[in-house]
């Protein structure tokens, strides 16, 4: 097949998610075409069959924004009909879904029919989609599309809770490639982190306010005065600053590192001895699934889709939003000895191959099989 996949080429879990389908599928043989604003940040090395094309933004002074949308529209358009795609796979509602129903029109015009699915990951339907300004286009869209997915049972119902959808969405979940994640930690980082065998927290996000991460910094902060710890915190966003604050405040700068945006997670997984993602809401929980293929315990909020891939007192634990005197609890409840450490993460590791690439991408396949199965009828 000739596939054309639109998503945010960022560090996000939607990107994610889609630039590691994209390159799933062309390892299967399909031809994968890649349209978006700059090259996805997990869009590394070389695979014969994929082909990137970016979208390029002319700025006008008659324009205050430049106007993406009909920029993506013009070039889906144009990688359409000179790579005589089949289908396009677009991720996230805004811009993409919306951006793809006008170059479907546009074609149509011109004799060409292009089916477009549209997978649907969470803040463009429980953020973006419920502004007044965005709904009525997140709708039609989403209406519009051939076929719809969302990645939880959960952001499934929020989306038909939110909207007038009149057509079914499938629920195709997030997936993890366990080889890659299944890696050996390297003593020597280790040793650099935690010189003295403390145990490794660990925290990943964008640092959004819906990740709460002054509750992951409060959490940790009960963790260590029981048992010696070090935190890691992967990633940037608007409420570092608050984390770091708060670090200061109760003394634990020492014992915690901001590394930054990195795109080695299985590197920096493998040290690790427990997770914490302490979100107000999550459609599904990427970073957590993550962490369980590399044999990390997590302990999460019950929020959104975190329920659909943990199982309470196996793989981790679950608290209500912002009760960190519980999860505090909890995290010290699976560190507190080797032995009980040691079944968690396995417990962990043995779970998360449900959710492995290799039992996903087939789902998708057998999508696009039907999509494309209609057209020839249409």
């Amino acid at each position: 097949m000739k596939i054309g996949i639109v998503c945010y080429p960022t560090f996000g879990g939607s990107g994610v998610l889609a630039t590691e389908l994209g390159k799933a599928l062309a390892q299967k043989g399909h031809h994968v075409h890649f349209i978006t604003y700059q090259q996805p940040v997990r869009l590394n090395g070389f695979i014969p069959n994929i082909f990137y094309h970016e979208v390029q933004v002319a700025t006008y002074p008659l324009f205050d924004y430049p106007p993406y949308e009909t920029a993506l529209s013009s070039t889906l358009v144009d990688v359409i009909k000179n790579n005589h795609l089949q289908l396009l796979h677009v991720h996230y509602a805004i811009p993409h879904a919306s951006a793809a129903y006008m170059a479907k029109k546009i074609l149509e015009q011109e004799g060409i029919y292009i089916p477009v699915i549209t997978t649907l990951h969470g803040t463009d339907i429980t953020l973006v989609g419920r502004d007044k300004t965005y709904a009525p286009v997140v709708a039609f869209s989403i209406n519009q599309s051939d076929a719809i997915t969302a990645v939880s049972q959960n952001l499934r119902d929020e989306t038909f809770n939110t909207f007038k959808i009149q057509k079914p969405i499938e629920v195709i979940h997030n997936f993890v490639d366990v080889e890659r994640f299944s890696r050996k930690p390297i003593d020597a980082f280790k040793k650099l982190i935690a010189p003295n065998g403390e145990r490794v927290l660990l925290h990943a996000s964008n640092f959004r306010k819906v990740k709460r991460v002054e509750d992951v910094v409060q959490i940790f902060h009960e963790v260590n005065q029981q048992i010696p710890s070090k935190l890691l915190f992967v990633g940037d966003g608007p409420e570092r600053g608050v984390a770091e604050e708060l670090c200061r405040k109760l003394n634990t700068c020492d014992d915690v590192h901001f590394v930054g945006k990195q795109e080695q997670m299985e590197d920096i997984l493998a040290i690790a001895d427990l997770f914490l993602l302490t979100s107000q809401y999550e459609s599904f929980g990427l970073a957590a699934l993550e962490a369980m293929a590399a044999g990390v315990p997590v302990v999460s909020t019950n929020a959104g889709g975190l329920p659909e891939i943990m199982v309470q007192g196996v793989t981790g634990y679950m608290g209500n939003i912002g009760d960190v005197q519980t999860m505090s609890h909890q995290a010290i409840d699976i560190l507190q000895f080797d032995e009980r450490l040691n079944e968690f993460k396995k417990n962990a590791a043995q779970h998360a191959k449900r959710f492995d690439i290799h039992n996903i991408v087939p789902l998708y396949e057998q999508l696009y099989d039907e999509v494309l199965s209609k057209e020839l009828v249409h």
